[in-house]
């Protein structure tokens, strides 16, 4: 008796969830079936690009009409950064040279470190860089300050 009353809500539940799936399927397209149809919308309308001026937005802005002026030459010692200096008590010894934003090179007393440009000299805190015959200092490069 046990089996058949299980039997039973077995094929219950299985028409009900069965029927829920119909009646749920129904819903759904009727409600698609149901709403207005989107075919009456013609093409978007594409517009073609302005030119713009670049001189009459500068004049627009108060900006004065002259000649361009030439790239600005980067000064000497803003191209130069000093990282690290290996010095003795005879000014001999090593630079760590960063020039132009690039990763920093290692440059002994006497090396060229561009051309037209010799490390002269080092300290504890600087680097003193000069012409490539010798002569009076060009460029001294300081540490930036330790950080407390």
């Amino acid at each position: 008796m046990v089996s058949n009353m299980q039997s039973r809500w077995t094929v219950a539940g299985a028409t009900f969830a069965l029927w829920a799936l119909v009646a749920a399927s129904a819903v759904y397209w009727g409600m698609k079936f149901s709403t207005p149809s989107s075919t009456g919308l013609g093409a978007p309308v594409v517009r073609a690009p302005v030119a713009v001026d670049p001189v009459a937005v500068a004049r627009l802005l108060g900006a004065s009409p002259t000649v361009a002026a030439a790239a600005p030459v980067a000064s000497l010692s803003s191209r130069f950064a000093l990282v690290g200096v290996v010095a003795d008590r005879s000014h001999q010894g090593a630079a760590l040279i960063a020039i132009d934003g690039r990763p920093a090179k290692p440059f002994r007393v006497g090396a060229a470190v561009e051309e037209g440009l010799v490390l002269q000299s080092v300290d504890a805190r600087r680097a003193v860089l000069s012409a490539s015959g010798g002569g009076p200092a060009v460029l001294t490069l300081e540490l930036p300050a330790l950080r407390k």
